[in-house]
């Protein structure tokens, strides 16, 4: 990097008709957070200063994305090609003096270290006009070729459509990512010309454009510049960065029964030595210390999870889930907004929703806490070390205390006092005989059909 200051440019003005969506297709989100904002992201931590989207259609949805960040907007009224749209940043860099990154917002997984690169071209060695971000894909398909030397100082740059067979045959892709200094590109912009098949105006013209010659640099991973187009492109993206961060989760001392099977959010934080087994789903907000165990087939968001503690299967923790220390929710068990304490279990069929349950409570199967009443939310509290029976509904608001007990199959209603029992079910009577009866009566109904 140079200490030159850093803006950058993010193409979003595309139609994104492929994706066949009324959300604007850079709104898509890669493990649970818009692609533009994975990219918003990136070049944030790399210390660029001003930031530009260029927007065209649907762009109150982006207006609205961006809304709480330091971004500015620039309009692409008529789609006229990336050289057109990239002018279009003009009036938002005015006064700006320094480096320009031009990315494109539905190439949201460059990184960072590439970012860095780019302008460290740009700033040394042959002094470029401009660096392009180059990549080796299996099949170059349709991308536009790149002719460089070995000092990577580009001879020609070309469509492909309007490419000869000669260069056609170059495996040296453009990836549409370039670096160029600010006072150079807007007057670089108003050279070029739309003469070309597409009669548009092409950004990469103004690499060969007479004067100083501009490089190339080559992107590690083609899977860094991979664009979104459509519903299959975005899969295989998500597929690539869920493949890393999966990776990155073993290397950190996650243990992964199946990898291919668990789905990580942007934001999943997890320790060293929780094990997760196959076909989980992480949605954002989820933290998960050490020792956990996560089930199979559990779904969590915004939960917290704390040490040595078991989740699942077929666990749902939504947000505001708290399993402190030593907790246990096993199999058909939701939580949401609601603090299991340390050393509480809810083991088998339980809603858990709005509540604070106390350490070492435990929580019979079948057990609901009824905190809705069609219009407002309220709270259960259970205290610590309660035992709550099978087939109970607590109806918020209501308390449980210490060392309580409610049997099995109550609607409780009111506040138990700490230490009591709470009975709340009709007496139980017998009718001797009856159900012999019954039965000899309807087999001989029966045998008479």
């Amino acid at each position: 990097m140079s200490d030159r200051p850093l803006a950058a440019i993010i193409l979003a003005a595309g139609q994104g008709t492929r994706m066949k969506s009324e959300k604007h297709k850079v709104l898509h989100p890669i493990a649970g957070k818009p692609m533009l904002h994975h990219l918003l992201d990136t070049i944030e931590s790399v210390g660029v200063e001003r930031t530009v989207i260029v927007v065209g259609a649907r762009r109150e949805q982006i207006e609205e994305s961006v809304k709480d960040r330091n971004v500015a907007i620039a309009v692409q009224e008529e789609q006229l090609g990336t050289g057109h749209a990239v002018a279009q940043a003009h009036d938002a860099l005015k006064g700006f003096a320094g480096d320009v990154l031009i990315l494109y917002g539905d190439v949201p997984m460059v990184s960072a270290d590439t970012m860095r690169d780019m302008i460290f071209r740009l700033n040394n060695g042959s002094d470029p006009r401009a660096v392009v971000l180059g990549f080796r894909p299996d099949d170059a398909a349709a991308y536009g070729r790149i002719i460089a030397d070995d000092q990577g100082e580009i001879e020609k740059m070309v469509e492909f459509k309007d490419a000869s067979d000669a260069e056609r045959a170059v495996n040296l892709c453009n990836s549409g990512l370039m670096a160029a200094r600010s006072t150079d590109l807007f007057i670089l912009l108003d050279q070029i010309s739309n003469d070309n098949a597409a009669g548009e105006y092409y950004l990469p013209d103004i690499v060969m454009l007479p004067g100083q010659k501009s490089a190339v640099i080559e992107v590690d991973d083609p899977a860094e510049v991979a664009g979104v187009n459509s519903r299959a492109e975005l899969a295989a993206v998500e597929g690539e960065w869920q493949a890393r961060r999966r990776e990155q989760a073993m290397a950190d001392g996650v243990s992964l029964i199946a990898p291919d099977t668990v789905w990580f959010a942007h934001d999943t934080q997890v320790a060293s030595d929780v094990v997760i087994e196959p076909n989980v789903i992480f949605g954002p907000g989820v933290s998960i210390a050490s020792g956990a165990k996560i089930y199979g087939h559990s779904h969590i968001e915004g939960a917290t999870i704390g040490p040595t503690t078991n989740v699942g299967p077929f666990a749902r923790l939504r947000p505001g889930a708290v399993m402190e220390e030593g907790s246990k929710v096993g199999n058909f068990v939701e939580m949401k907004k609601a603090t299991l304490g340390k050393g509480a279990k809810a083991n088998h069929l339980t809603y858990l929703g709005d509540a604070e349950v106390g350490e070492g409570a435990n929580i019979g199967a079948g057990t609901i806490t009824c905190n809705y009443d069609g219009y407002f939310k309220y709270k259960t509290v259970i205290g610590k070390g309660a035992f709550i029976g099978s087939n109970s509904a607590l109806v918020a608001p209501v308390t449980i205390g210490e060392g309580a007990i409610v049997g099995a199959g109550a609607t409780v209603t009111k506040d138990v006092a700490a230490g009591d029992l709470a009975l709340v079910r009709a007496e139980q009577t017998a009718k001797a005989g009856w159900a012999a009866r019954f039965n000899a009566a309807s087999v001989k109904k029966k045998s008479r059909k």
